[in-house]
């Protein structure tokens, strides 16, 4: 990706301080597409911004990566469907996300590597700086799972949250493609399987009502052959 897709170039009618803050995220965003590693001085540095500026609007890397990340999950923080059918709500996120996560990949990998860190440092008592957590996706996975919600006994639900928690994210492109040699579409393909298989799972032994898994199993094809036509 070249960082000239970004939508971030400065505009003349911006204040001041906003035309600073995107030049910074933008050149923030660049570092990480061409392989730097991501601290607010090699930031400053890539911007032509001088230090002790960049800092006034990134004090940590915490700070800095946050931004990084709020840009690059814009469109999937904001996604919602009213789709009534929870397995169909869950294709759709799928389908409609992993497509964005492939594209800032490098930066989603950067925040995995700066929370991974920080935890290390954390547990060894030698964190210096504001402790980067991340958790969005728990946040996204509650509101498309509603329809599912009520109709699973709570800790069938919580189970299938936490599940699917391991599988919507940066993690599937370290599994299947640093360990397992996949591309980025088998990746895709390969997480929205273990989705299915976490909610016929989740269904057919914590709903509420008895269930039919044969009739389950061809809800779950039934909903990926209708995103394929859309």
């Amino acid at each position: 990706m070249s960082s000239a897709r970004l939508k971030l170039t400065p505009l003349p009618h911006l204040g001041a301080k906003l035309r600073t803050y995107q030049q910074l995220l933008k050149a923030a965003v660049a570092l990480v597409e061409e392989g730097g590693v991501l601290t607010v001085a090699a930031v400053a540095v890539r911007a032509e911004i001088p230090r002790a500026t960049a800092y006034r609007y990134f004090p940590t890397r915490s700070s800095l990566v946050s931004a990084v990340v709020d840009f690059s999950l814009g469109d999937v923080r904001a996604f919602s469907t009213k789709e009534p059918d929870g397995i169909v709500a869950l294709q759709q996120l799928f389908e409609s996300t992993f497509p964005r996560f492939h594209v800032y990949e490098p930066q989603l990998r950067a925040a995995l590597q700066i929370s991974l860190e920080h935890e290390a440092l954390s547990r060894a008592g030698a964190l210096s700086e504001e402790h980067y957590r991340r958790g969005y996706r728990v946040a996204i996975l509650e509101k498309v799972t509603q329809p599912l919600k009520k109709k699973l006994k709570p800790v069938a639900y919580r189970r299938l949250l936490s599940g699917l928690a391991l599988v919507y994210g940066i993690e599937p492109y370290v599994v299947f493609k640093d360990i397992l040699g996949m591309n980025s579409h088998d990746t895709e393909k390969m997480a929205i399987w273990v989705m299915q298989a976490m909610v016929e799972k989740a269904l057919r032994d914590g709903s509420k009502e008895p269930v039919d898994g044969e009739k389950l199993k061809g809800r779950t094809v039934a909903a990926a052959r209708a995103r394929k036509k859309v």
